[in-house]
């Protein structure tokens, strides 16, 4: 006599899994990192940002009838999740789910090898730890190569707001800027400074509103003449000015 087979509903019967575990799951099995800086652009598959949107609009809503919020009735907060999850994938942590913005090079002609700055950029970000705001401004020098090619002024503030619109660790964003600027430019040389205000430590812990952080990074001939470093940061306006 043989044993009946289990009730198993058919897979086509089974709910899809949520985008954001689909996704997840293909940057697994890629073996590619997807940390909170990260971009993930490469890995989105057609309609799947429209779905991550919706997905966050739905946990948002969540968290917010977990904090007692009565949203069906309060007409403040109605809106809330859908307008949290449109800021957070479409414009603050637009850097991770959009690819990088477009650049047009140029060839250096004249053959430049001097030292150019660019800045105050201001960046924009929130901290990865409470995803509070991150207000500030940075300054890049950049040595040329004579046989490099250069880009324009917009796209060095193109491509810091591309890496600074993700949750960030100032200490990592600057380096993941000097990353970028480093292949995109193959200079000489390539110095990042960055100031920052941080609102987790205003708006919430210590409430210390007049702390500020200040760190760089130095590649290549920044990082081995003393004398370049120094011309550089001699260039840039006082700390606080």
């Amino acid at each position: 006599m043989s044993t009946p087979m289990p009730n198993i509903p058919h897979l086509s019967h089974l709910p899809a899994a949520p985008v954001s575990q689909r996704v997840g799951e293909r940057l697994r099995v890629a073996g590619a990192r997807f940390h909170a800086n990260d971009n993930i652009a490469d890995y989105l598959e057609a309609g799947e940002l429209e779905a991550i949107e919706q997905e966050v609009a739905c946990k948002a809503q969540a968290l917010l009838r977990a904090l007692v919020i009565d949203v069906e009735h309060d007409h403040n907060t109605r809106e809330t999740a859908r307008r949290l999850a449109k800021m957070f994938v479409r414009e603050v942590f637009a850097g991770r789910y959009q690819s990088a913005p477009a650049v047009t090079e140029f060839p250096n002609a004249e053959r430049l090898n001097e030292l150019m700055v660019v800045g105050p950029l201001r960046v924009r970000s929130a901290c990865s730890h409470h995803l509070c705001p991150i207000m500030g401004r940075v300054w890049i020098g950049v040595l040329p190569n004579a046989g490099s090619n250069l880009i324009g002024l917009s796209k060095y503030a193109r491509l810091v707001d591309w890496v600074m619109s993700r949750p960030q660790i100032q200490e990592e964003a600057v380096s993941q800027i000097a990353n970028l600027l480093e292949q995109r430019l193959q200079p000489d040389g390539i110095a990042v400074v960055m100031e920052a205000d941080h609102y987790c430590m205003h708006w919430r812990g210590v409430k210390d509103d007049e702390a500020r952080m200040t760190n760089s990074v130095m590649r290549g001939a920044f990082l081995g003449d003393p004398s370049l470093r120094k011309e550089f940061l001699s260039l840039l306006p006082r700390h606080g000015a």
